[in-house]
């Protein structure tokens, strides 16, 4: 039998961090709106595999979220009961016929994520959104801030993102914005007045007389030099100023209180600071996000705040002990899944997951498999649907709070450069994967559009779509999977992934073929587990299994073998219900 925790720690992770940054563009679009004439905050406006054979009912009670805003399940916050899903606006549904996707189209297709009717099963099932920049900027990605007050006038207006709000949250849905507090854009009213030595806003910015000795330092026509970490026409705020902090302050009590966003996720959040040549992860960052979590907290109490940290997960976890972050993402979880998808070994996800469950608090980091700053899914998976598959259940069965990047559930293609995979999301084989009735959208659709589309998959249960919506359901209606611990199960052959998880309510037991071959000469083991005596497995996804489970002494089992033979990819749930 192979030992998972000595194949575990002879392991290293394999993955070489990137360092994170918003792909700007290199030149603003020639259509770029011009900058505002004001960037003060505005008068609050008045209020405005083989297809799944699904499972009987089972024994143990569990609760459906769907319409609503739960605060939480087992004593953990409201986000460890929620499935979030990235949007890019731009790209997602346009409503007026102009190429670009606005928040109109967006409401448009809320119904798709989300109807809020726990009862029906055709809408994806996720519970809160995160939209990237919806602020003015020049640039199409939005990482170049004109104004922290103010909608991008391409979206709609401050009105219809109100209205995108309360349908959001009539349906169950929270919704977070990306804010970017590390830099602006180099138009921002800010940046232009701090070029003069004499203006109020010359500290807000990082300035330097003489040559820089390090990167990320850009001349300006003076001759003085100013920092931009990641591109010229984004410089970077000077947080060693308190008035900059003051300004971000009244701009995260605008939307926190005043539009009603129910949080953020931080972009850059480790480059806020910079010492010397030290430009990530300085003592004064941390000190910062401890004096602001009070602030936030004291405005809206439930308030998320989830920051960008690209970064192995041991310097991850830094920013949300203690005072810091409510959650921040796993990068080396979602390298750890595709490793694992692609290899077909289970070692690799195994490794990163027992890595986080030892570092982060419990169920406080966001799991996911790619974003808009990576190549996406399918593409890093050349194409494979059933190595998707396996990725999306490794996903959606983890512990933590999952984020999903939008078409990935119908495995959209995309590779870098970002426009690519940022590309328009693919509803139908109407022209433009019905995405816009414009002649032309903003960034071409992806060739395979009329294959590959939310239509041709939605009433396929064979489908990613429907794999992504059987599972989100599961994980939505059974506490275990949102909010249980999680006991990593020891296989005997490689290719199977195998995890319990336990609420106090529940347990589940989870087994995904990630190779080609089926297995059938195998056991599964866990040493010490949250089970007692003898438990009968009522299937949830994938089929009745062949034997009872005997709890061991310790609440694990030795040498089991829930199934005479695990079919290549297959993927199974089973609620663990004791035998009485």
């Amino acid at each position: 039998m192979i030992n998972l925790r000595s194949a575990l720690r002879n392991m290293g992770l394999a993955a070489a961090l990137l360092l994170a940054a918003c792909g700007p563009a290199a030149t603003p679009p020639p259509n770029s709106p011009d900058p505002i004439a004001s960037a003060t905050r505005p008068a609050a406006p008045p209020t405005a595999a083989p297809a799944p054979t699904r499972a009987p009912a089972v024994a143990v009670p569990v609760q459906p979220l769907g319409a609503g805003l739960p605060a939480g399940t087992d004593g953990l916050p409201w986000w460890n009961d929620t499935v979030f899903y990235e949007i890019f606006v731009r790209s997602f549904q346009d409503s007026d016929g102009d190429g670009i996707g606005d928040f109109n189209g967006l409401i448009s297709r809320l119904d798709y994520l989300n109807d809020g009717d726990p009862t029906t099963t055709a809408d994806l099932g996720v519970t809160g959104l995160w939209l990237m920049p919806i602020h003015p900027s020049p640039s199409y990605h939005g990482y170049d801030v004109l104004d922290y007050y103010a909608v991008n006038p391409q979206y709609g207006t401050l009105d219809d993102f109100r209205r995108l709000l309360d349908e959001a949250h009539r349906r169950g849905i929270r919704v977070l914005i990306d804010w970017v507090p590390n830099h602006t854009s180099s138009r921002h009213p800010w940046f232009q007045a701090a070029q003069d030595p004499a203006s109020e806003y010359r500290d807000w910015y990082v300035w330097s007389a003489d040559p820089p000795t390090s990167q990320g330092w850009h001349r300006k026509g003076t001759g003085e030099f100013y920092y931009g970490r990641f591109w010229s026409e984004m410089p970077d705020l000077n947080y060693a100023n308190p008035a900059v902090t003051e300004q971000m302050r009244d701009v995260a009590r605008f939307w926190l209180e005043d539009v009603g966003v129910d949080g953020f996720r931080i972009d850059a959040i480790k480059h806020l600071y910079e010492d010397g040549t030290t430009v990530e992860h300085v003592d004064a960052t941390f000190a910062w996000l401890r004096e602001f979590r009070p602030f936030y907290k004291g405005v809206n109490p439930q308030a998320l705040m989830i920051g960008e940290v690209w970064d192995s997960s041991l310097r991850v976890d830094d920013y949300v002990q203690g005072d810091g972050l409510d959650l921040a993402f796993s990068f080396d979880l979602a390298y750890g899944f595709l490793q694992s998808a692609r290899s077909g070994r289970a070692a690799q996800a195994l490794l990163t997951l027992e890595q986080d469950l030892g570092v982060f608090r419990p169920g406080q980091f966001a799991p996911f498999l790619a974003n808009h700053d990576q190549n996406r899914v399918m593409s890093v998976l050349r194409g494979n649907v059933d190595q998707a598959r396996s990725a999306a259940a490794m996903l959606l069965t983890a512990p933590g709070a999952p984020f999903l990047y939008y078409g990935e559930e119908i495995g959209m293609l995309g590779e870098k450069p970002d426009e690519l995979i940022r590309a328009p999301m693919q509803w139908s084989a109407e022209a433009n994967a019905g995405f816009t009735s414009a002649a032309a959208p903003w960034e071409r659709v992806n060739a395979d559009y009329a294959e590959k589309n939310v239509a041709a998959q939605t009433a396929d249960p064979a489908s990613l779509l429907s794999l992504y919506r059987d599972l989100i359901r599961l994980r939505s209606t059974h506490a275990a999977l949102r909010v249980g611990e999680t006991y990593l199960v020891e296989a005997s052959r490689p290719g199977l992934y195998a995890l319990v998880r336990a609420s106090r309510s529940e347990a589940v037991l989870v087994l995904i073929n990630l190779g080609q071959a089926p297995v059938e000469d195998y056991t599964l083991d866990l040493a010490a587990g949250p089970l007692v005596g003898a438990q009968q497995l009522a299937p949830l996804y994938g089929g009745a299994p062949a034997a009872l489970l005997e709890a061991s002494p310790s609440g694990g089992f030795a040498d089991f073998q829930p199934l005479p033979e695990v079919p290549a990819y297959g993927i199974y749930l089973w609620q663990l219900q004791p035998v009485r």
